[in-house]
Formats: structure tokens, sequence, C-alpha cells
């Protein structure tokens, strides 16, 4: 067999092994193997050339930014934190239409810029803004959606872990990659929170409301009228100098972070290590940290990092394996030949990664996909960092998709509650899902949006 045809039979083996439930590094790192094996003829230098791209992929210090990042964010979710910012959001938000929508979407972005990681915010505000709105009359499917749909900020909105590992998948700069996400992040976040507004304005019985605006009490997704408590009438004992003294250490360990990235005055891995040393300080403020939390924290962090740097490894195997196929080359020459505009060639890119968005993890797509695709974006110019952002909200969108949709199971994990099914979370979060594809098209149509803070 030629090389080229190794390396097409290898992409397929691959899906098979990650379809059939093989761990997505494992698989990448065997057939990355058994390929250069087959196109080199030569075993030896197969275990050479692996064991010489997995030592130069993560000896750089830069892979620091992971470990800090990773544990920065299980600080910040050990405390009370998200409960906070989201009671002052509600505060702020409550007299609206949706208004605790609005405030779980508000909190998940505040919290989504100490956190980065979309599953922890699933789980968090789960537990917090879920009962809240259900107490107020939101219907199931609306509040569970709000919630599948705003913790996608913690993606998008720096820093982001899904960030980091498509740095260096592609070799871009980890601070370039935050700066360029925060406007597409904070657009996501007002269009989610002007979405809400229009839902429960246009279909309120969707929302869990009555026409008038009164809520309604909701039993598996359907409104049933029945009054219940406004939400406004309740005192929550929030004054505006008390909000400001709860959110203030929050937004103090957000500026210092991101503000010393886009200032120059940390490198990414130093803000990364400067945050989790605001994280630790602030829990312990909190009150909420001892020696058992901290070992917890450590050992989450170590196992978290093992796994993504495990998968960055096997990436790079895997695309010194395609290099070796000559299937980048050809697929370029190939494109060349039949003609294609570049924003072709973005659609099929983004229809692959939707499609797979249904069955696949974020990273296990990333991993997959970018590697063959990252010589003809190279080949047509793509600026690497804009199409990072386009690639993190198309992945992302998967999370909310069936059959997979990992942040819809996590949701129905927390909840632990079976009058709420899974096809309920999926339903409430398909609008959000399409809000999130909407900004998709606005950033691959005016690529400016990522370079406002770069």
């Amino acid at each position: 067999m030629s090389g080229l045809a190794i390396g097409s039979v290898s992409i397929g083996l691959i899906l098979i092994l990650v379809y059939a439930g093989m761990y997505v590094p494992v698989a990448l790192t065997l057939i990355s193997f058994l390929g250069t094996w087959f196109i080199t003829d030569n075993l030896g230098v197969a275990q050479s050339l692996l064991t010489l791209k997995a030592v130069e992929t993560i000896r750089s210090q830069e892979f620091g930014v992971i470990p800090l990042f990773v544990m920065m964010g299980l600080l910040v979710s050990t405390s009370n934190i998200a409960k906070e910012v989201f009671e002052v959001a509600n505060h702020y938000l409550k007299r609206l239409m949706g208004g605790l929508g609005m405030a779980t979407v508000a909190a998940n972005a505040v919290f989504a810029a100490i956190t980065g990681v979309s599953i922890a915010s699933a789980a968090v505000f789960t537990r917090v803004a879920v009962p809240e709105m259900l107490r107020f009359g939101y219907s199931p499917r609306f509040a569970t959606g709000v919630v599948a749909g705003s913790s996608i900020l913690g993606m998008l909105i720096p820093p982001s872990i899904l960030l980091i590992v498509y740095a260096f998948i592609v070799e871009q700069s980890v601070g370039a990659l935050f700066l360029a996400a925060i406007v597409p992040g904070l657009i996501l976040s007002v269009l989610y929170c002007v979405g809400i507004y229009a839902i429960a304005r246009f279909s309120p019985a969707t929302v869990g409301l009555a026409p008038g605006g009164a809520t309604l009490a909701v039993a598996g997704g359907g409104a049933v009228a029945a009054p219940m408590p406004s939400q406004v009438d309740e005192d929550d004992g929030i004054d505006a100098a008390a909000a400001l003294q709860r959110l203030l250490p929050i937004f103090a360990l957000v500026a210092l972070v991101i503000g010393g990235i886009y200032g120059g005055f940390f490198t990414p891995t130093e803000a990364g290590a400067v945050g989790a040393l605001g994280a630790l300080v602030l829990t312990g403020l909190k009150g909420m940290l001892s020696f058992k939390v901290l070992w917890k924290v450590a050992v989450e962090t170590g196992h978290i990092t093992a796994s993504i740097c495990f998968l960055i490894i096997a990436a790079g195997m895997y695309s010194s394996m395609l290099g070796l196929s000559g299937i980048p080359g050809e697929l370029e020459a190939w494109v060349r030949g039949a003609g294609f505009e570049v924003w072709a060639l973005i659609t099929i890119y983004i229809i692959i990664i939707l499609l797979m968005g249904t069955i696949l993890d974020s990273i296990s797509i990333m991993l997959i996909v970018v590697p063959i695709f990252l010589p003809l974006f190279q080949a047509f110019n793509f600026d690497l960092i804009w199409f990072g952002v386009v690639t993190i909200i198309a992945v992302e969108i998967g999370l909310l998709t069936p059959p997979l949709g990992i942040a819809v199971y996590v949701i129905k994990s927390t909840l632990d509650d079976d009058r709420i099914s899974l096809k309920d979370i999926f339903i409430g979060a398909a609008p959000f899902a399409l809000m999130m594809f909407m900004v998709m098209l606005l950033v691959i149509a005016f690529p400016g949006l990522t370079s406002v803070f770069r």
C-alpha cells in the first residue's frame, strides 16, 4: 500500500476505534505508530520517530499553563463564588422578563472567566440556578436549557482549556487566542440574554410565564396554569454596596489574569500562576479551604493535566504520521485543483465538525480534524487565531446536540430528577445551540471581531 492509502485507512480506523469506545489518545497513538511503521516499513524508525515526537511535544515550559489554569478553575469551583455571582446578577435582572435566565447567563459569563471548563460550569449552575428557576415557575426545559447553553461560555471566554489545547495543536500563542475570544464570548453572552428576553416576551409558555408575565407551575416540560409567587416581590436583601463587595474580589482576579496578559505584564503561564495563587487566597478568604480540599484539588489537577498532555502528545504523533503519508499535500492539491473557494473550504470544515459533534467530545474532534485541515489553512493563509475561535464555537455546539451532548448529560446526572428527561434538556438547549451557530457565522463574516484586543 502507498503512504496515501495507509494514511486514508488510518483515519477511518481511528474513527471506528473511537466510536467503539476506545480512549481517543490511545486510538491516535496506536494508529499513528502502526501507520508510521507501515509507511516507513521499519519498526525502529516508527519507534524512534514517535518517541521523539512525544518528547518534543510537551517539553516546552509553556505547557505549565495547563495545570495552573486547571487548578485555578478547580479552586474557584470549590467555593461559593458561583452562587454569589448568581445572586447578585439576579438582584439586578429579576425585574426583566426571563430575568433569572439572564442572571444565569451573566453569572456563567463571570464564572467562565475564572474556570475555563464548560463541564464544571454546567455542574455548578445546575445546582445553583435550576432549583431557583423551578421555584419561581420556570419550565424545566427552559431552566436546564439556559444552564446548558450558558455553560458553553466556559470554553470560549478565556481562560479556556479548549483554547489552550488548540493553541498547542496549531503552535500558536495561547495569549493571542485568549484575547481573540473575548469579544465573541461577550457577543454570545449578550445574544443569549436578548434571546431569553425574546422567548419570554413572545413565547411565555416556553419559559413558564403567563402572557401577562405571571409565572406558571410546570411539570415535565409543559406549562400548567397555576400562579406562583412573583420573583420581583421577594426581597433578596442585597444592596448596591453588598453587591460590589461580593463581586470585587472576583473581578479583581479576572482583571489580574486577563488584564495581565493583555497589558503584557504576564505571559499566559505566569498569568496562570498568578491566577492559581489568587484563587487559592480567594477560596481561603471564603472559608472553604482545608488540607482535604487542597489535596483533592491537587490530585484532580494532576489527573486532568495528565489527560490533556496525553491528548496533545497523541495529536502530535498523529500529525507526524499524516505528514509522512502525504495526505495533507494531496488534500491541498485536490482542493486547489478543484477550484474550491475559501468559503467553500470553511463550509466543509464546519459541516464536518458539526456532524462529529453529535457523537464525539470537543477535544476529540479537534485532535482528529484540525491536523488534517491545518496544512490547508496555512496554504490559504488563514489567520489561525481567528480560525481557532471559529473552531471552538463550532466544536462547542456539539456539547448541546444529541445523541452525545456532554453538557446535557452532565446536567441530567447532576439533577438526578426523573421528572426532567434528557429529551427535555436537549429541547431546552436547542435555541442556545442555534444562537451559538449565529455567532459563529458572525465571527466568520467579520474576522475583525477577534482582533479587537490583539
